[in-house]
């Protein structure tokens, strides 16, 4: 498979998990989180998807295109663990968290999914949904849509 087809293949993935999570939590209170803004394609999604809620983001850097940027209330600029330590210690609850942290380098990307999982948990609702591209601890592996192979996207239950 071409890198272009893989790259469609996951971002499609990306789009139709993330539909079918929204409409899972629909009756579910709790905001959402997007961990590693990037471009902000997957934000400006969400806000599209889920206008009634407040979507917290989360980035090193804040560089995505201008269409895309959050307010400034709701974006978390730093690393992952003092940010997530925010949200937890303010009370934030979580209904839908998509992660997409990562450089590129496997070994290191799982390593650090692992590590931030913990932490992850203190913000999620009970029975919350977690979407992910790198493999999450703390979390109850779910199926997803039928459409999404299995393993090229993973699905969560907190």
């Amino acid at each position: 498979m071409s890198r272009l087809d893989s790259m469609l293949r996951r971002l499609t993935a990306q789009r139709d998990g993330l539909n079918w999570a929204a409409a899972q939590i629909d009756n579910m209170d709790g905001d959402v989180l997007d961990l590693g803004l990037g471009n902000g394609r997957t934000y400006d999604h969400l806000r599209e998807m889920l206008p009634q809620r407040r979507i917290w983001v989360m980035d090193r850097v804040l560089q995505c295109h201008p269409d895309s940027r959050p307010p400034a209330q709701d974006f978390l600029q730093g690393e992952a663990e003092p940010m997530l330590r925010k949200l937890a210690e303010a009370g934030r609850t979580i209904a839908l968290a998509h992660y997409d942290f990562g450089r590129g380098i496997k070994s290191e990307d799982v390593a650090e999914a692992a590590r931030l999982s913990p932490l992850i948990a203190q913000v999620m609702r009970p029975g919350g949904l977690l979407i992910s591209g790198q493999p999450l601890t703390c979390f109850s592996q779910i199926q997803g849509p039928e459409t999404i192979a299995p393993g090229r996207y993973l699905f969560y239950r907190a």
